[in-house]
């Protein structure tokens, strides 16, 4: 698969599967071994079950999602996507404005996945002019 196919299919999925809590179709975009780097200075999850494992304890605890992608930048077998997400988390509103830096191997599957992002704790909508 194209790495530029590859990367809206996992826009794509994200954007629909994140608000449905489908750990499923999510988990099926990866590779058996993929680092799963949600935050910069913790150890990734590792492999299937570390990205299982992650979506769950996450899915487990936010509420009213809604999350918005935009359109991958791809170069060689490597993509970046800006997203940008609101949720409430044990009754705290939420939103994280995000980037997603994605390898992917021969079959399209995600051999690298690394996210950098910051936070408020309120529902805060894209600003004018993102990804315009």
């Amino acid at each position: 698969m194209e790495p530029e196919a590859a990367a809206r299919r996992w826009r794509d999925t994200w954007q629909r599967a994140w608000p449905e809590r489908d750990a499923d179709a999510i988990v099926a975009l990866y590779a058996d071994s993929v680092p799963y780097r949600a935050l910069a200075f913790r150890e990734p999850d590792s492999g299937l079950a570390g990205v299982r494992g992650y979506l769950e304890r996450e899915f487990g605890v936010e509420e009213e999602i809604e999350c918005r992608f935009g359109e991958p930048v791809v170069s060689g077998d490597r993509a970046a996507l800006e997203w940008w997400a609101s949720w409430v988390e044990d009754g705290t509103p939420l939103t994280l404005a995000g980037s997603t830096f994605l390898r992917f191997d021969a079959d399209g599957k995600v051999v690298d996945h690394r996210d950098y992002w910051n936070h408020v704790e309120r529902r805060e909508p894209p600003y004018e002019g993102w990804l315009s």
